[in-house]
């Protein structure tokens, strides 16, 4: 019995490592083919729904949608291509169509936790925070997340995947299925539209940072001239 279940994780272990025996496994009627494929990217295929439509439930609701998908046509998929961009290009583009479909702003409010998922602003250093500055951190989210939520889907699903997911362009193109001019053209928009519904935070930021500046001068000042 031990031997079988090692056997098992070792078969398991191997379809993890290698899509294309778990593809295999689904070409051949296999469905247990469909688990490790699962087991691999779930997780990153839930945070780029979720952080596109900002619901963790339609979130989950996608991928499972996407993955079910993916087993009844896993005939058109061409092996020769790369699997991730292939389930991930389905995945955004799921995503995309949800937000459209609801026409209207989704809200950006749900518990980032609902998926593991850390954002920018949570990898800013804490540095125990008192009151005061955790309300302002809060804040700076709040504001940032508003601002994401005012993008077009198309513009909002770029900036996700190029700058919270961490994609290049041409990795971005080929799960979009769009050429990376179109990808630039996206990322542009995105850039301009928060450049804008984010001026005022920036220019906030900015003055904090003076006066903060200004602060430490006067202290040097009043140390050397005591």
């Amino acid at each position: 019995m031990a031997q079988y279940r090692a056997a098992a994780r070792l078969s398991e272990t191997a379809d993890d490592a290698d899509p294309a025996r778990a593809i295999a496994r689904l070409r051949r009627g296999d469905l247990g083919g469909l688990e490790p494929l699962v087991r691999v990217h779930q997780v990153e295929a839930t945070r780029a729904a979720y952080l596109i439509v900002r619901d963790a439930a339609l979130a989950q609701d996608i991928v499972q949608t996407v993955f079910v998908r993916l087993a009844e046509r896993i005939h058109q998929y061409d092996p020769s291509r790369p699997f991730k961009p292939y389930l991930l290009r389905s995945v955004v583009n799921d995503a995309i169509k949800a937000v459209e479909k609801a026409n209207r702003q989704v809200s950006l409010d749900a518990p980032v936790s609902a998926v593991d998922e850390v954002s920018l602003i949570d990898l800013l250093p804490d540095d125990a925070l008192d009151p005061a500055a955790a309300y302002e951190r809060d804040e700076i989210r709040r504001l940032v997340w508003d601002a994401l939520d005012q993008l077009p889907a198309k513009a909002r699903a770029a900036a996700v995947m190029r700058y919270f997911l961490g994609w290049s362009e041409a990795e971005m193109a080929e799960a979009l299925g769009v050429s990376v001019g179109t990808v630039k053209w996206r990322l542009h928009d995105a850039r301009t539209r928060l450049s804008k519904l984010l001026a005022p935070l920036v220019n906030a930021i900015v003055l904090n940072a003076i006066l903060y500046a200004f602060a430490l001068c006067v202290i040097v000042i009043r140390g050397l001239t005591r």
